[in-house]
């Protein structure tokens, strides 16, 4: 089962956080302002970052399973 498998926990872990991120700066970006000023850009270096962390662990995740199956 994939909830007991903890690369997949891993993977969703890291999507989830980036989907935190992107909604924090989103929600900046809207309300504009002081808060979005000052952080626009580094939230996005953030989601960035998280973001291809979580790719990566997605990839290897399906190339773990792919390769040794269940």
């Amino acid at each position: 089962m994939l909830l007991n498998d903890p690369l997949f926990i891993l993977a969703a872990l890291a999507s989830f956080g980036v989907l935190i991120i992107l909604m924090i700066g989103i929600g900046g970006f809207a309300k504009g302002g002081d808060f979005n000023r000052k952080h626009a850009n580094r939230l996005m270096r953030y989601r960035i970052i998280a973001q291809a962390a979580a790719v990566i662990l997605i990839v290897t995740f399906a190339f773990v399973r792919s390769r040794w199956g269940n």
